[in-house]
């Protein structure tokens, strides 16, 4: 952990230029701060590379030098796996300026895109193309492809379409040596040997940087509805699930459960905001439907699905959106969720998956939980029921000291996660390990699986320079 020596620093600089060599703390600080605000961090350098070929000059020198390099998209993760070590011996390398889309193929159904691309972005250079990306995220206006293939992001999307892992057909990687691994290929279909890009998508920066993706795209659904129902309880949400997936099939492309708190806190936060139903239900299910046949096809389809679980008791009242706008509005309540927790005072994060049918159970267990470490801890349950992903987090009581309840951290985190793991489920379904989970999947993975991990880790990177201190 020594001080990076300046004449080495300068030899990087060299590489990027002046003008893409970040030195000065002002120009430096947007990159040293994550959004929790959890993992000080500092930094001598970011390095702004525009070409793959300096990136593999960046790696070959930082392998020679062993100087650690900290890969870094559009800085929006949740577990601190963007950011440098606090004792500044390590180099950013930031990939924004890698954001060009290189082709969209109408006919394969697919994009290349660099790993600087923002998603916002590449959603519109497809829609452009009467295409769908469908990866669907609440920082999809900041975070980058690469950061989203690096922790192999989720939303809000993958019940019908699958994770960002799913998504990818190919990469390029430069590896921590300076090679290039060149793979991509719009191949849907390839049995050629070890499946090599998926040990880069969800590696976190630590076996390589990618520097471009082949993604899928679809066809432009002709048709979608957004529907709100309010349910009595999480058993009622997840009847009308099974009812949707089997009146909509792969129709039914979003399907999130909102507990009462996070809706309250959402609606408090989101200017002008009205609740979409009357009533007071505990708990509410935003249900998106998607019809490639047309816009009747999907109004029928969520007609008949709310009409049936209000018939059959799995739903209280329910709400069709009647226009794009409120639709977006709907969405718009769910997707608020994140930023409306933090006038609230402290929170402690969970993202957690359980088999779907599990849902229920987990959820009482985890209020009983929760009031054992902390009573009058408020429950912040949302999340995407139809994949078994849920947000569990918990903030402070009203009143309590924020940093007295932030000490709670670590139990919170074991009295939630033991629960996941007593159902067979995962503390990290989305966010990824980064430094916050890194200790807990060390201590509770299979050792067999930890001991394969760390072979990968040491043949893709002897020298331990890539993101050292993340997942592993």
């Amino acid at each position: 952990m020594s001080v990076l020596d300046p004449s080495l620093l300068n030899r990087f600089a060299d590489i990027v230029g002046p003008t893409h060599a970040l030195r000065d703390a002002n120009d430096v600080a947007p990159y040293l701060k994550e959004p929790r605000g959890l993992w000080p961090a500092r930094s001598p350098l970011v390095l702004r590379p525009g070409s793959v070929e300096e990136v593999s000059r960046i790696l070959e020198l930082a392998t020679e030098t062993k100087t650690p390099v900290v890969p870094q998209g559009g800085n929006t993760g949740l577990v601190g796996g963007q950011v440098p070590h606090p004792a500044g011996h390590e180099i950013v390398v930031s990939l924004s300026r890698l954001n060009r889309i290189r082709e969209i193929d109408t006919l394969s159904n697919t994009v290349t895109a660099e790993a600087g691309v923002v998603l916002e972005a590449l959603h519109r250079a497809v829609e452009a193309a009467n295409r769908l990306y469908p990866l669907s995220l609440a920082s999809q206006g900041s975070c980058e492809i690469g950061g989203n293939l690096s922790s192999n992001a989720g939303g809000t999307a993958v019940l019908s379409y699958g994770n960002t892992r799913e998504l990818c057909l190919g990469v390029e990687v430069v590896l921590p040596t300076g090679e290039v691994f060149d793979d991509l290929r719009k191949l849907k279909k390839d049995n050629t040997g070890y499946d090599l890009k998926n040990l880069f998508v969800g590696a976190e920066g630590t076996l390589g940087i990618i520097t471009a993706a082949v993604l899928k795209i679809f066809p432009r659904p002709r048709g979608r509805e957004v529907g709100w129902a309010g349910v009595s309880s999480p058993e009622a949400a997840l009847s009308l699930f099974g009812l949707a997936s089997e009146r909509a099939g792969a129709s039914l492309t979003g399907f999130e459960l909102i507990g009462r708190t996070p809706l309250d806190f959402s609606l408090a936060l989101t200017p002008d905001a009205r609740p979409p139903l009357s009533g007071d239900w505990p708990w509410h299910v935003l249900v998106d439907i998607s019809s490639g046949r047309s816009q009747e096809d999907a109004r029928a389809l969520m007609e008949t699905i709310l009409s049936e679980g209000l018939e059959k008791g799995f739903v209280g009242d329910a709400a069709i959106s009647e226009s794009i706008a409120q639709g977006n509005a709907f969405w718009a309540l769910r997707e608020n969720i994140s930023d409306a927790q933090k006038p609230e005072g402290g929170s402690i994060k969970h993202d957690i998956s359980v088999p779907v049918a599990s849902i229920p159970e987990f959820i009482a267990r985890g209020a009983v939980a929760v009031e054992s470490v902390c009573p009058g801890a408020r429950v912040v349950c949302f999340g995407h029921m139809g994949d078994g992903n849920l947000h569990y987090n918990v903030s402070q009581p009203r009143g309590m000291d924020k940093n007295a309840f932030l000490d709670l951290y670590r139990p919170m985190n074991k009295a939630v996660h033991d629960i996941v793991r007593d159902l067979d489920g995962s503390v990290s379904a989305e966010h990824g390990i980064g430094q916050l989970k890194r200790d807990e999947l060390l201590a509770t993975a299979p050792p067999v699986g930890i001991d394969l991990m760390r072979r990968i880790k040491a043949a893709f990177d002897p020298a331990g320079i890539m993101n050292p201190g993340k997942v592993i």
